[in-house]
């Protein structure tokens, strides 16, 4: 095999490559004759096809086959043989097939950058550290008794945390919201569903009361007509609901799948699905931190553009399948609008799967069991989630990039200039500023 490399940019290569094409022409008889003794064919007895016969209907395409098959390994051979690390896969032109002798083809392709040895001593690290509590498992059982609550009309004025039913209209120097009519509406008081301005006007209302007031509406309010004005609110409150909270009993703790209905066995089982999402909080706001002063130290990293564009063509596909899920299946998303977080993702990917290379960090296979145990659970039957991922061989090489990615995290945490930020709970659900 004959190999030249030509730099044709910072990362890009031209690789050209030759064969004998005595490979080629072995494949292709192996290939035809497996075809001979398996193939069936309408007038002749299974494995007494002519080798012509086989010749004349297949050839063509075993050569293609066998062509492509040369051609793959062979490039194999030649980057193992120059030691080059393609970022991507090559685009391949055959420039001989063959038929003088020789096969010939030149592959063009990124390479992913050199990079040196990373040092990540000097990473000032602050590792998040939190326990669930009592108080929150209490917390947590009064938000799932709130989402199973249910509403019973009340003659009173509304209060603080009553569902409020009402008709409105609004008037303002540009006329009338609607234009005829009222519009019909309603909100939990307190749950900021609507206009706080609004929801406060509504306390201190009964059933078959009226009552007109003026709201300032802000500027980016979504109708658009009310948006930055004032209007003069026309309001009749036409049901006020109370809550009734669920006792805490059998029935109760059964609707959320624990077979021992006691108190006891309940929070257990709330404590245990809350350390698991507090788990995955943790190593997010870790991997967060970790990624962005690995990236500061790297800033000048020359990266493989051709990873950058089909990231953000990634991206740009799963916003159109969000627009999709949420009622706009037509929307098109621009990859371009991405390249930013596309360039800050492969940097992330570049950096942490060389750090995992230069440390012979390996896939520690207990972790990975324990990871899809924990995600199985979250479902109704755990062992019918296991079984999927390990039949779909895309499920568990995305499952295995995470785990091998949070190996690397924790590596680097391990390596840094660490120090401990104690949260509560509640601090480390709360959602992280962008």
């Amino acid at each position: 095999m004959q190999v030249s490399v030509e730099n044709v940019g910072k990362l890009e290569r031209k690789l050209t490559v030759r064969l004998p094409a005595e490979g080629l022409k072995s494949q292709v008889s192996n290939r035809l004759r497996e075809l001979g003794r398996t193939v069936r064919l309408a007038g002749f007895r299974p494995g007494k096809v002519p080798p012509k016969v086989i010749e004349q209907r297949f050839g063509a395409q075993v050569r293609a086959e066998a062509l492509g098959e040369v051609i793959r390994q062979g490039f194999s051979e030649a980057v193992e043989q120059q030691k080059l690390r393609p970022a991507v896969a090559p685009s391949i032109e055959a420039t001989s097939t063959g038929e003088d002798g020789e096969v010939a083809f030149i592959a063009t392709f990124e390479v992913m950058p050199e990079i040196g040895t990373i040092d990540v001593s000097g990473l000032k690290i602050e590792k998040p550290v939190s326990s669930v509590e009592d108080a929150d498992v209490d917390r947590m059982i009064e938000t799932l008794r709130l989402q199973r609550r249910s509403w019973t009309p009340v003659e009173r004025a509304a209060e603080a945390g009553d569902m409020v039913m009402f008709e409105s209209s609004a008037s303002t120097d540009a006329g009338r919201v609607p234009a005829e009519g009222v519009e019909r509406a309603g909100t939990i008081i307190g749950s900021g569903a609507i206009l706080p301005a609004l929801e406060e006007k509504l306390i201190g209302l009964a059933a078959g009361q009226e009552s007109e007031f003026e709201v300032a509406f802000p500027a980016d309010y979504r109708a658009t007509a009310l948006a930055g004005k004032t209007a003069k609110m026309s309001v009749k409150i036409v049901r006020v609901s109370e809550p009734k909270l669920p006792e805490i009993d059998a029935d109760f703790i059964r609707s959320f799948g624990v077979a021992e209905a006691d108190v006891d066995s309940f929070r257990r089982e709330v404590r245990a699905n809350l350390e698991r999402e507090l788990k995955g909080a943790l190593m997010a706001r870790l991997k967060t931190q970790v990624v962005d002063k690995l990236l500061a130290a790297h800033a000048d990293l020359e990266l493989p553009s051709r990873m950058i564009e089909s990231e953000a063509q990634a991206l740009a596909r799963q916003a159109e399948q969000q627009a999709a899920q949420q009622g706009n299946p037509g929307a098109k998303a621009d990859p371009a609008l991405f390249l930013d977080t596309a360039k800050r993702r492969v940097a992330a990917a570049v950096l942490l799967g060389e750090l995992a290379r230069q440390n012979e960090l390996r896939l520690d296979m207990g972790r990975l069991t324990e990871t899809l145990n924990l995600i199985a659970s979250t479902y109704e039957d755990p062992s019918e989630v296991v079984e999927l991922y390990r039949r779909e061989p895309q499920l568990m090489q995305g499952l295995q990039s995470r785990v091998i990615e949070d190996q690397v995290i924790d590596w680097i945490a391990d390596h840094a200039d660490l120090t401990e930020q104690k949260l509560d709970f509640q601090d480390v659900m709360r959602p992280m500023a962008a």
